[in-house]
């Protein structure tokens, strides 16, 4: 039984330069989940979007405020998340997050 994870989410990662906000918009594609994120004016797509059991993780590279390449692994339940985003060697940064009501 997999989780629901479609859908506009609102997040919140706990960073070492300040709390950062974002958006993630996950869609089934035939079989694939794909996604978007949206933060701090740009627009990037999510890669490797992997949904297990209760367990999502993507990847998503990102320029502003600086440039990353980020991996997340979170937990859904219901419509919160939280787990952790990972910048190459730097610690994990907190992440959470709550789904738009469609």
């Amino acid at each position: 039984m997999h989780t629901n994870v479609e859908g506009i989410w609102d997040l919140s990662m706990a960073t070492p330069i300040g709390r950062i906000k974002a958006v993630a918009e996950f869609r089934r594609e035939a079989d694939a989940l794909t996604g978007i994120a949206y933060g701090t004016g740009e627009e990037v797509p999510l890669h490797e979007v992997v949904l297990d059991g209760h367990r999502v993780t993507w990847k998503q590279s990102i320029t502003k405020p600086l440039r990353l390449n980020l991996t997340f692994a979170v937990t859904v339940q219901g419509d919160t998340l939280e787990g952790t985003s990972k910048a190459g060697r730097l610690p994990a940064s907190k992440v959470t997050g709550t789904r738009r009501p469609a």
